[in-house]
């Protein structure tokens, strides 16, 4: 039951160094083997191959472990996160343009907004109006005067049957003289 290609996954590895072990232990429990030059005992080669058992059952415990930590740590950040945010937001609008003071927390005042050139300007407009003519967009009082009626579909009104008259629109009464 040898496979050509052995699986690489660490439960694989697991069974494959398990398996070796047993069956050292179980018919060569005193064997001595010669492998690339190196001389084995049967008590090395399984204490080898229990050392990679150990190595595997190790890395899944640490994987584990790293998987809760940064779990922790994306719960501690999503807390800190927003009050971080508050208290920066906090000390640019009371310190305003101190530099100094700002960079004791860390914090480099914000940027002048530069003015646009005319240019830019006119761009910009000349833009806006590219792009409302190729959506079609409109105004309110523009969208008021669209009007249209339907041509070339005929429309069938859709009649509800005859229920009790609701008490809340009753028609008048009229009198013929």
């Amino acid at each position: 039951m040898t496979n050509s290609r052995p699986s690489k996954s660490k439960a694989a590895i697991v069974a494959r160094m398990q398996s070796m072990i047993d069956g050292l232990q179980k018919n060569s429990p005193n064997g001595q083997f010669t492998l690339g030059g190196t001389t084995f005992t049967t008590a090395s080669l399984v204490a080898l191959f229990q050392s990679v058992i150990t190595a595997m059952a190790n890395v899944t415990a640490a994987q584990a472990s790293a998987t809760d930590a940064v779990a922790a740590m994306n719960g501690v950040v999503a807390k800190a996160e927003p009050v971080f945010r508050s208290l920066k937001s906090n000390l640019l609008n009371t310190n305003g343009a101190a530099t100094s003071t700002l960079a004791n927390f860390g914090l480099e005042p914000p940027q002048a907004r530069t003015p646009q050139t005319s240019a830019e300007k006119t761009a910009a407009v000349e833009k806006a109006k590219a792009t409302r003519a190729a959506r079609g967009t409109t105004s309110k009082k523009q969208k008021l005067k669209v009007t249209g009626n339907v041509t070339g579909i005929i429309v069938t009104p859709v009649t509800a049957p005859a229920a009790a008259p609701s008490p809340a629109v009753q028609p008048a009464p009229t009198t013929t003289k």
